[in-house]
């Protein structure tokens, strides 16, 4: 067929002339469909302009536009995309709340093929597959918690379906059947989340991602995006090395947050201190970490008493009740979470006025993560440390303790292998339900003792304990449909309901699909019980895979179950790994007892930012701030009504962030304004400038 081409030279559109009565319709590789005006002799078709054909660099903007509704990418963004599109191993070290799924997502959308991402939280895979397929873009995550048979699907679909990611945990390449499906993958990108899992310099090592280089064997040509928000110089190296980079390739954006006032406070009457930042920052939400489960219902109760609405949540509540109480949070009719470290890891909730530490954290990285959960809106946030002589003692201690003598992880060991009644040589790639109250009852041993075993034995390689994620319940056809409706004939007492299954929820045949038993229990008009039931009698008959709900965590054994008495623990390797904690600990007592040194500056050059100036917001930098005795109240006002301006405040975080002392001058000022017109306050207790 011969066309005739013209353009207006621009690129905006494209005239082909056509014989008539032929009408073309063609597609964008984005969906979008190209459209035809017909006139008397010929059919103009008009590219939309954004499609005109101007590379991989141009998509990407167009697929970050289209499934996530940025005109623009934060800064550093776009540098890294580039780097993996051109086939480059990468590594990209953004701060918590940096946009790092990006960095992986829109390359992979923008290149054919399927991207796979290794992360080692399934509460977070979870989140991200959900979020994906949220904005239409088929993503699956194979766990620990998944059987053998869904597992074997969703690798299936991998290969032959239209997959864009998947979301593995490391164990899981270890296993010979998913590296020999991964090699038949048209894969485009590896991403590694939490890169600083590769190192044994990283303070949340993990055995299973030193096999990561696997991965380079199966596609060698594929290149590594590397992500984490906590690496040390010594880590930086590290991963680069485990995954054996072609070439040194780090994008670093510096860890500072300017809008992030950190605050390390000694005090014997935390309680009383918590209050008054629950008071200061009435408009805004807050988390207060805690070490244990008891206080965080004690310290929950007590904000509640005094008139601050706040709930606290932990590992062991049911997942029923945590699933409630996170969502009252993120929806602001829970003001502030008391939580252990079990809450936040990919809880992206912009308005954070606050985060509290009551007791503190093992490490700078943790600290900082867990802090940067604050401000991700950019506005002025706090991080506030409450600590006394007894959290140092305790702290030290907690170090000691975590690192049990030889008997005590050979007794650990034992005791989990008859538990599980796992003989010598067996139990390879075998996930287990892990319940460690059950474990210490059972043989009546110490829970802290136990506890850090098991996370040494992690540390060792010998298994992997999942934290303890809610997995819905599934449903699989494993017949085809031919084959049901022969059944739904000869047997029509399960007719309607085998309907209702079909129509509720679709894609069965191709892959297990989460449903809801109360939902299918209310759409039947029958007891969920009664479904339990039907759906166990249908899976008897081989017409179906019902999986119920789980909500505990996994233990996967990564090597056969050895004899515990020969167990062999390296001395020298247990040196090291005490060595490198109480480095850690070392650095965790400086900050908080520095008297002299910017918060933020000691933080920055843990993290290897040398060159950095002190940053004005924070405890140390407020106490040193002098306000000098020749500017007049007219000039301290500008300063106080530029700061206004810039974000509405509160007059706590006025004070603090202009750091004019002593802070009656800042309150006297403020009371001035207010009387004067100049400023207002907003219901949430914020000053905000007057409209003009």
């Amino acid at each position: 067929m011969d066309v005739t081409g013209t353009s207006n030279g621009n690129g905006s559109d494209c005239h082909c002339l056509l014989p008539l009565p032929l009408i073309l319709l063609t597609q964008t590789k984005y969906n979008r469909i190209l459209y035809a005006v017909i006139n008397k002799t010929s059919i103009r078709i008009h590219l939309l302009k954004q499609f005109v054909n101007s590379g991989d660099m141009a998509s990407i903007h167009e697929v970050l536009k289209e499934y996530w509704g940025y005109d623009r990418f934060r800064p550093l963004q776009e540098d890294i995309i580039r780097s993996v599109m051109d086939g480059r191993d990468t590594l990209a070290l953004l701060p918590t709340g940096g946009g790092k799924s990006i960095c992986f997502q829109v390359p992979a959308m923008a290149m054919e093929g399927i991207c796979i991402v290794v992360s080692p939280l399934i509460a977070l895979m979870n989140d991200q597959v959900d979020n994906l397929k949220k904005r239409g873009i088929n993503a699956i995550a194979i766990t620990s918690a998944l059987s053998r048979r869904e597992i074997d699907i969703h690798l299936d679909n991998c290969i032959y379906g239209k997959v864009k990611f998947l979301y593995l945990s490391p164990e899981r390449l270890q296993n010979e059947m998913v590296q020999i499906r991964i090699r038949k993958m048209k894969v485009n990108l590896f991403a590694v989340d939490e890169a600083h899992c590769v190192s044994q310099w990283g303070y949340d090592f993990r055995p299973p991602y030193m096999q990561l280089i696997i991965l380079r064997e199966l596609h060698p040509h594929v290149p590594f995006l590397a992500l984490t928000a906590t690496a040390t110089p010594p880590v930086v190296k590290d991963i680069q090395l485990r995954l054996g980079f072609r070439k040194e390739n780090v994008f670093r954006k510096s860890f500072d947050r300017s809008n992030l006032s950190y605050i390390a406070q000694k005090s014997d009457d935390k309680l009383t201190q918590l209050l008054r930042l629950a008071y200061a920052n009435a408009g805004g939400s807050g988390v207060v970490y805690v070490r244990n489960r008891k206080k965080t219902r004690e310290i929950a109760l007590f904000l509640h008493e005094k008139g601050v609405s706040a709930t606290f949540y932990h590992a062991g509540l049911d997942v029923a009740v945590r699933t409630e109480r996170q969502q009252q949070w993120l929806n602001g009719n829970v003001r502030v979470m008391v939580s252990t470290n079990a809450f936040g890891m990919g809880i992206d909730k912009p308005d954070v006025r606050f985060v509290v530490h009551m007791d503190l954290p093992d490490s700078p990285e943790a600290y900082f993560q867990e802090a940067g959960r604050a401000g991700r809106d950019e506005m002025p946030a706090t991080a506030v440390m409450l600590w006394n002589d007894a959290d140092v003692k305790e702290l030290e201690s907690n170090h000691e303790r975590s690192f049990p003598d030889l008997a005590e992880i050979r007794q650990t060991y034992q005791a989990i292998a008859n538990f599980f009644e796992i003989p010598v040589g067996a139990g390879e790639g075998q996930s287990y339900i892990f319940d460690l109250y059950k474990l210490c009852d059972r043989y009546n041993l110490d829970r802290l003792m136990v506890f850090n075993s098991v996370r040494f034995l992690e540390k060792e390689g010998y298994f992997v304990v999942s934290e303890a994620v809610y997995q819905a319940p599934r449903i699989y056809i494993p017949v085809n449909k031919e084959a049901l409706y022969k059944f739904q004939v000869a047997q029509p007492m399960y007719d309607e309901f085998i309907k209702l299954i079909l129509r509720s929820y679709p894609g069965m045949f191709e892959q297990f699909v989460k449903f809801s038993e109360y939902e299918l229990a209310k759409r039947a008009g029958i007891s969920i019980e009664e479904v339990v039931r039907r759906l166990k009698e249908l899976e008897q008959y081989g017409l179906m895979t019902y999986i119920p709900q789980s909500d505990r965590p996994q233990m996967t054994m990564l090597m056969p179950r050895a004899d515990a008495k020969t167990l062999y623990i390296s001395p020298e390797h247990l040196k090291h790994r005490k060595a490198i904690g109480q480095e850690r600990v070392n650095a965790m007592k400086e900050y908080v007892s520095s008297t002299h040194r910017c918060r933020s500056r000691m933080l920055l050059a843990y993290f290897g930012e040398e060159d950095t100036e002190d940053c004005g917001r924070c405890d140390v930098c407020n106490a040193n701030a002098t306000t000098p005795k020749n500017y007049t109240d007219d000039e301290l006002t500008e300063l106080l009504l530029n700061y206004i301006g810039h974000s509405p405040m509160t007059p706590e975080q006025l004070a603090q962030r202009s750091g004019i002392k002593p802070q009656e001058r800042v309150t006297q000022l403020i009371r001035w304004m207010l009387d004067n017109g100049l400023v207002t306050l907003t219901d949430g207790q914020k000053l905000a400038l007057t409209a003009p």
